[in-house]
């Protein structure tokens, strides 16, 4: 059974989809909407559940590095009981570091820093996801 990750931040959400054996994660988009337009941005969710039949989706929680959980992470928090609304199993997965992560790779693939500006939030997804499936696995 196929997993979302979901990195959501305040223009944007990067989404990644592990395969079916839920080992692997790989990217799939980067959702731009308005500036807290989280509506928007959850219409286009609703269309990948659907579409990969996830029932189980990982969404990156924001925290402080001292582990308080902040604005970002309350909005993260909304955005969770909006998905569960759905059906989906919802888990909050500790996303401190994972776009400074996901940089990493990407400057290693000497990816443009043009084109990681467009893919950093997936990756990070990615990233999120796939810390998940490692910690199951």
């Amino acid at each position: 059974m196929r997993i979302l990750g979901l990195d959501l931040g305040s223009k944007t959400l990067g989404v990644s989809v592990s395969d079916a054996l839920g080992m692997i994660a790989r990217p799939v988009e980067t959702i731009r909407f308005e500036s807290d337009d989280y509506d928007a941005a959850f219409e286009q969710v609703q269309a990948y559940i659907k579409e990969f039949q996830v029932k189980t989706a990982v969404l990156g929680l924001p925290k402080h590095m001292n582990g308080d959980v902040g604005i970002r992470g309350e909005i993260s928090l909304m955005f969770k009981e909006k998905l569960e609304t759905l059906g989906l199993s919802v888990v909050l997965w500790d996303e401190r570091l994972t776009t400074v992560a996901a940089e990493k790779i990407l400057i290693s693939a000497d990816v443009s820093r043009k084109k990681r500006k467009k893919i950093i939030d997936q990756m990070a997804a990615v990233q999120i996801l796939q810390s998940y499936l490692d910690s199951k696995n």
